[in-house]
């Protein structure tokens, strides 16, 4: 019983704390470094950036960047930058400049290249995680954001941690062994957080039309940007009982609502009285305190979570989800200005796939009528060229405004084409009138 993981799992830790540059060591030129989304990993990140005079042909492969050292700045020529699924502020001047490529792929199939294909264009060498101390059984957990952390540390060479004493531990599959990790660093007290964006200001009749379509019972997705992460708090969910979560991400206010009771995940047809997400949303201690050790949260990979076959097999799946705009044939953009990525597909499609094929399964689209102080209308005749298409129009259902909800599925285009001028701001439905005028 003395000789295994559990038993010598403190003389491991302590042989493989570090300190970040002896960490980095451990980087090779040619290596493709993996930063998953989520990762916190500031400390690392700095620590092979000032090797990078000795380092060269390094990729570096990051889903929604969290972090510059200065590999997303001109002039840097060991390394490589790409952007998996989703971009922030922090790659966005890079990826418009056109030296940070972008990587589109199915969050619950991001392995089927390496698992089926014999590979897939980028390997994974080494990878940044950031964790929390172990447990009593040499268990670190990834707190309230797994994704593909643990998968991508399972096909690593090489997996260095960042480590936060702050992070919760839940249930689900959202841990991994001290002896799987080959050196760890100190993160400090309190995880880093990003840097807020500004709020946009949210038409609160938009979350009173979530609280016509929503019903008792219902399991939700709620995808993240700036309009639903303001939903919960807002009412959408006001007066419902019996709620479940099956998601991607939780939003803000979501806690609150299975402390109260709303939440309860009682109806569920998968995981009855869990709440599902691969990444919870939690910004106070006194969040953070509730989730820890809570049995009712359980926080799995994004392969899981966003497995098509799963969300559809929820009755009554209801996923609600963002838009930068929607034409009139119900295409949904929902990542791209024009031809300018300004986000990501993140697990929209999957969702809203799930949903349609659910029993009683509702897909939800929410953005602002306008932009811009109203001047240009985000409902549109035509996207712009080259804008990337997140939803397709066949699998377009419910389009919601502060004006009204659209509801288009099964419906012609010319049917659709009048619910969306419906929802649209007020002084741009003239215009959007003439437009499709001339397409009959």
């Amino acid at each position: 019983m003395n000789d295994s993981r559990y038993a010598n799992w403190p003389e491991d830790y302590a042989s493989k704390l570090v300190e970040p540059a002896e960490a980095a060591a451990l980087v090779r030129p040619g290596d493709t470094i993996v930063i998953p989304i989520g990762s916190i990993t500031p400390n690392l990140c700095h620590a092979i950036w000032d090797r990078r005079d000795e380092l060269s042909d390094i990729d570096i492969l990051s889903c929604a960047p969290f972090v510059d050292p200065g590999w997303y700045e001109p002039g840097h020529p060991a390394f490589r930058t790409h952007v998996e699924l989703f971009n922030t502020a922090i790659a966005r001047q890079s990826m418009l400049r056109g030296a940070t490529d972008f990587v589109s792929v199915p969050f619950s199939r991001r392995f089927k290249p390496e698992d089926e294909r014999g590979g897939g264009v980028f390997g994974c060498d080494v990878t940044l995680i950031g964790v929390s101390p172990p447990d009593r059984f040499g268990f670190c957990s990834f707190g309230t954001s797994l994704w593909n952390k643990l998968s991508y540390a399972q096909r690593a060479r090489t997996v260095l941690a960042e480590v936060f004493p702050g992070y919760p531990q839940t249930g689900g599959t959202n841990r991994i062994h001290v002896s799987e990790i080959d050196a760890f660093v100190d993160g400090g007290e309190t995880a880093p957080a990003r840097l807020a964006r500004d709020a946009t200001p949210f038409p609160k009749a938009i979350a009173g039309y979530i609280n016509e379509i929503v019903k008792h019972g219902d399991t939700i997705q709620i995808g993240t940007g700036m309009m639903t992460l303001q939903l919960a708090k807002n009412g959408a969910f006001d007066g419902l009982v019996d709620l479940g979560v099956h998601s991607e991400v939780s939003t803000p206010g979501l806690n609150d609502l299975v402390y109260k009771g709303v939440i309860t995940g009682s109806r569920k047809s998968r995981h009855p009285g869990k709440f599902v997400a691969t990444a919870l949303s939690a910004t106070t201690p006194e969040e953070i305190d509730f989730i820890h050790e809570n049995p009712v949260y359980e926080v799995h990979e994004v392969h899981y979570t966003n497995d098509i076959q799963l969300i559809a097999a929820h009755d009554n799946m209801v996923a609600i989800n963002n838009a930068m705009t929607v034409d009139l044939t119900g295409q949904i953009a929902a990542e791209s200005i024009g031809a300018d990525m300004w986000s990501g597909p993140g697990g929209q499609l999957e969702f809203v796939i799930g949903a349609t094929l659910a029993k009683n399964g509702r897909s939800v689209t929410i953005l602002p009528a306008a932009a811009k102080e109203e001047s240009v209308s985000r409902i549109v005749a035509q996207h712009p060229p080259g804008t990337v298409v997140t939803v397709p129009r066949q699998f377009a259902d419910y389009v919601v405004t502060e004006f009204g909800v659209a509801s288009l599925f099964g419906k012609s285009d010319r049917q659709r084409a009048r619910e969306l001028i419906h929802i649209a701001h007020p002084d741009h439905r003239a215009d959007l009138e003439r437009a499709f005028a001339r397409t009959e």
